[in-house]
This record gives C-alpha cells, sequence and structure tokens, in this order.
C-alpha cells in the first residue's frame, strides 16, 4: 500500500484498491497448495477435508472476524449444505457442480430466514440462540429418519463425474483438485468483499456498532446480508463435505463442529483473511497426527496444543507474526 503524501485527503477508494492488489506472499501460498500432490500423495483426501473446513473457516470469519458476531451455531449452515447436495445425489442427480449451486441456494434461503431473528438480538443472547438453532436442526435431523437416515447418516449418495470425464477416486486425487478450485473461487469471492465498501462497513460495525447509524449504515440489512453470504459459503463447504465422502453424518449439524471450526479460526487469527485457511490447515494436521499417535488421548494433547497457542498467540498465529513483524520495523527505524 502507497503512502498518502502528507496534507492529502484520505481517499478510501484508493486504501481499498491498494488491498485488492495481489501480494507476492499470496500467489507463493495458494501456489503451494499444489505441493501436496508431489510431496505426500498419500494423505490427498484428508488434504481435501482440510480444504473444505478452510472454506467453512472462512465463511465464519466473514460473521466473527469481520463483523464482530460470535457464533457457536455454524454448524447449521453446513449440515443444512451437506444435507441438501446428499439428497440430490441419493435422488438421481448427481452431477456435482450443479449440486453444489443447488445446496448453496437452499443454505442461503435458510440462513435468509434465520437473519430476521438474528438481527433483532445481541450479545450473550445471540450466542445462546446459536447455540439452541444447533441443537434445534441436529434434532429435526435425527427424527426425519427416513428422510435423513438419522444416526445411521445420509447413504446411498453417488456423485457423477466431473464434466462425465474426473470420477471421484479412492486416493483422493479428484476430491482434492475439486475441493481446493471450489475453495480458491470461493476465496476470490469473499476477498473481493471484505476489500469492498460493503466490507469496509462491516469492520465499522465490528468496531462501533452505535456509531455506523449515525452515519446513514443500515445496520439490519447490511447484517442480513453478511449472514445469507456467510450462509451460503458455509452450506458450500458441506455440500463439498457430502460430494467428497458420499456420506452425511449427523455430526455435520453438531455443535462441536460449530465448536472446532471457531477454535481453527481463533488459532489462525480472525479477520485477517488468511487466519481461517491457516487455522484449518494447523486444526486438521495436528488432530490428525495426535489421533494416530495416540489414540484413547488425542483430545487432551490437542486442547494443550491450543491452550499454549492461545497463552502466547492470543490474537492467532497470523497476529503473532504481524505483531513480530512491526516490532522489528520499529527496532530498525
Amino acid at each position: 500500500m502507497n503512502a498518502q503524501t502528507p496534507g492529502a485527503a484520505f481517499n478510501p477508494q484508493e486504501v481499498l484498491r491498494a488491498q485488492v492488489r495481489w501480494r507476492a506472499l499470496e500467489i507463493i501460498f495458494w501456489v503451494a497448495t499444489l505441493a501436496p500432490f508431489v510431496l505426500t500423495p498419500n494423505y490427498l483426501i484428508l488434504c481435501s477435508q482440510i480444504a473444505i473446513a478452510a472454506l467453512f473457516a472462512l465463511s465464519l470469519d466473514l460473521l466473527v472476524g469481520y463483523s464482530g458476531i460470535v457464533s457457536l451455531g455454524h454448524a447449521v449452515y453446513f449440515g443444512v449444505g451437506a444435507y441438501s447436495a446428499g439428497l440430490l445425489a441419493k435422488h438421481g442427480w448427481g452431477e456435482p457442480i450443479s449440486g453444489l449451486l443447488f445446496a448453496s441456494v437452499v443454505t442461503a434461503l435458510v440462513g435468509y430466514l434465520i437473519s430476521f431473528i438474528m438481527v433483532r438480538i445481541t450479545h450473550f443472547a445471540l450466542i445462546m440462540v446459536t447455540v439452541g438453532l444447533c441443537l434445534l436442526f441436529g434434532e429435526i435431523a435425527n427424527s426425519l429418519h427416513d428422510v435423513t437416515g438419522g444416526d445411521d447418516g445420509l447413504q446411498g449418495v453417488k456423485m457423477w463425474s466431473i464434466f462425465g470425464i474426473y470420477r471421484f477416486d479412492m486416493f483422493g486425487r479428484t476430491a482434492y483438485v475439486y475441493t481446493l478450485v471450489a475453495t480458491f473461487l470461493s476465496f476470490l469471492v469473499l476477498r473481493r468483499i471484505i476489500n469492498s465498501p460493503f466490507g469496509l462497513s462491516l469492520r465499522g460495525m465490528r468496531e462501533n456498532q452505535r456509531r455506523m447509524p449515525a452515519i446513514g449504515v443500515p445496520m439490519k440489512s447490511r447484517l442480513q446480508v453478511v449472514y445469507v453470504i456467510s450462509a451460503c459459503f458455509a452450506g458450500l463447504a458441506g455440500a463439498l463435505s457430502a460430494q467428497t465422502t458420499q456420506f452425511v453424518a449427523l455430526d455435520a449439524l453438531s455443535f462441536q463442529r460449530s465448536a472446532e471450526v471457531l477454535v481453527m479460526l481463533i488459532l489462525g487469527g480472525a479477520g485477517r483473511l488468511y487466519g481461517g485457511l491457516i487455522g484449518a490447515a494447523m486444526f486438521m494436521v495436528a488432530r490428525d497426527q495426535l489421533a494416530d499417535m495416540n489414540p484413547q488421548y488425542w483430545y487432551f494433547w490437542l486442547g494443550l496444543l491450543l491452550v499454549i497457542v492461545i497463552i502466547f498467540l492470543p490474537n492467532g498465529i497470523l497476529g503473532g507474526l504481524a505483531a513480530l513483524i512491526d516490532r522489528v520495523r520499529s527496532r530498525r527505524s
């Protein structure tokens, strides 16, 4: 970002244009996502799950990191997307891309309906309502055994080949490419939203919800829009999970999934765009390795790891790196 010249008027449009420009580290990061094909070809299934978790964390970051709205029930949208794509495929339409679009639309509609409740409550009441909605949707899915499969999960999900050519194989090659492309395209959209006047207004609401209406920002309508967008991308992540595993478990709607994605976001750094991506990758890899080393008590070691990270890096990994860079620059100057 170019510094403003002394005495020049502040131009928010120029600031936003500077933020939209791609940096070298961003390009390196996305090129590095292709490394698992060479370095860890036996872990491509895990890599596809990391990409899905990263997209899910990105959708939550739009609420928590940029709008300042804490949600402990974001799995509602993940689960709705997963069941929408899974049911569509089970009942005869297994085309992946149109299934993603269908699940996104359904989840956006659910998010729109729920948003009328969310914009009317704040603080602890909002947290409790999100938890309640998560439990409510989970019990609804469990009770509709003939539709969702209940505790047995939704089985019989059969996906077609992508473009009629690329079949989902047991090694996870197609699944990883598919989820990576979907996550990257979603990231581009979210990146553009965040670095726009709309995204700037979200950060303003996060900093001071009382002052924003005074300068003419329609709070309720902005909050409804961000709920719908966040729900849409969370549903997209759920649909990707259903399509790549060809199965939907009841825990897609569980409180545990909501808590895990929030942990991923806090671990990486909320409100930093790449924080959700980094946090999801670290959480998923740590969980996989710890579960392999200690199948009985791996949650203990995972919890200990998270506590240590949060104590020493309260703003997440990217927040800690940013603070370190600022200290180095201040010493040099």
